[in-house]
C-alpha cells in the first residue's frame, strides 16, 4: 500500500513538473520569463486559475479547448505532462526513493525539454544548459558526501566530461561545416554537451555523441521522410511540421539536440555496459 501510494506521489510530482516544463519550452524560445505573468491562453489571453492547471486532469476536463475562446489547446500539454510524470516514475521504480532516482528524474525532465525545443524551433535555450549544468556538478557533491553517485560521473570526471564534450561536439560541428560548406551545428549542442559530458563523464560523453549520430540517420530516414513523402499529415498544421522536418532540416542545422538529448539518457543509464560490450565484443 506504502509502494502504490509513493508510486501515485512520485508521477503526480512530475507532472507537475512537466506542466512547468511545458511554460519552459514556450516562453525561453521567445527570451520571456518563466515566471511572470500567469500562464495564459495565447489566442484570447484568458488567464489560467489554478483548477483550470491541473497536470493532465484539466486538459481532459476542459475536453482541450481554452474555457475562454474555446479554442484548441495544444495536445503537447498534457502529453509532456503524462511522458515527464512516466519517466519520474520510471527512475524512481528503478532506484527507489533515494537521491539518485530524483538526480534521473530531473536530468531526463531537462533532456526532454531541450529536444522537444530544439525540434520545434532550432534552438536550445540556455535556461535549459545553464540549470542542467549548476544541477549536474552541485548534485554531484551531494551525491558524493550520500554515497550515491552512480550512474552519475563523480565530480572530478564531471569537470573533465564537461570539457570533453563540450569540445568534442564542437570538433564534430567544425567538421561537418567544412564537409557541408555552411553551418552544421548550433552552439547550443556545444552547451548540451557540457551538460551531458558534466552528468557521464569523458567516456561516456563521447559514446553519447557515437548514439546521437546513429540516432539521427534512423530517425530522419525511417519516419520523417516516410511521414513527409506519403503524406500523412492530417491537417495543415501536421503538413506543415512534416515538410519542415524534411526540407528545412536539409537546408538548415541539423537540430541535433533532438537526438543528443536520447542518446545521453541512453548513455546515463545504459552506458558502462554498452562500453563493457564493446570491449569484449573487440577483444580489447
Amino acid at each position: 500500500m506504502i509502494a502504490t501510494l509513493e508510486a501515485i506521489y512520485v508521477f503526480a510530482m512530475g507532472a507537475c513538473f512537466g506542466s512547468f516544463l511545458n511554460v519552459c519550452i514556450d516562453r525561453w524560445p521567445e527570451g520571456l520569463s518563466v515566471v511572470k505573468p500567469r500562464s495564459r491562453c495565447p489566442k484570447c489571453g484568458h488567464q489560467i486559475k489554478a483548477t483550470e492547471n491541473i497536470p493532465i486532469v484539466s486538459w481532459l476536463l476542459l475536453r482541450g479547448r481554452c474555457s475562454g475562446c474555446r479554442e484548441r489547446i495544444s495536445i503537447q500539454y498534457p502529453i509532456v505532462e503524462l511522458l515527464v510524470g512516466l519517466l519520474w516514475l520510471a527512475a524512481f521504480l528503478q532506484f527507489g526513493m533515494l537521491f539518485t532516482a530524483f538526480r534521473v528524474a530531473v536530468f531526463a525532465t531537462v533532456l526532454l525539454g531541450i529536444s522537444i525545443t530544439d525540434a520545434k524551433h532550432f534552438l536550445i535555450p540556455d535556461g535549459f544548459t545553464v540549470f542542467g549544468l549548476f544541477f549536474v556538478l552541485l548534485t554531484s557533491f551531494v551525491a558524493l558526501y550520500l554515497g550515491q553517485s552512480e550512474p552519475f560521473a563523480g565530480p572530478w570526471d564531471a569537470f573533465i566530461g564537461m570539457c570533453v564534450g563540450a569540445g568534442a561536439i564542437s570538433i564534430v560541428g567544425w567538421l561537418g561545416e567544412v564537409w557541408l560548406k555552411r553551418p552544421a551545428m548550433g552552439f547550443g549542442d556545444v552547451t548540451l554537451m557540457a551538460v551531458v559530458g558534466a552528468a557521464v563523464g569523458p567516456t561516456r560523453a563521447l559514446l553519447t555523441i557515437f548514439i546521437a549520430a546513429i540516432l539521427a540517420p534512423i530517425v530522419l530516414l525511417g519516419v520523417v521522410y516516410p511521414l513527409s513523402a506519403r503524406g500523412l499529415a492530417d491537417d495543415k498544421g501536421q503538413t506543415e511540421l512534416a515538410l519542415e522536418a524534411s526540407g528545412g532540416w536539409r537546408k538548415r542545422e541539423l537540430p541535433f539536440g533532438v537526438f543528443l538529448a536520447p542518446a545521453a539518457l541512453i548513455a546515463l543509464l545504459c552506458g558502462d555496459a554498452i562500453i563493457a560490450w564493446y570491449l569484449r565484443f573487440s577483444g580489447l
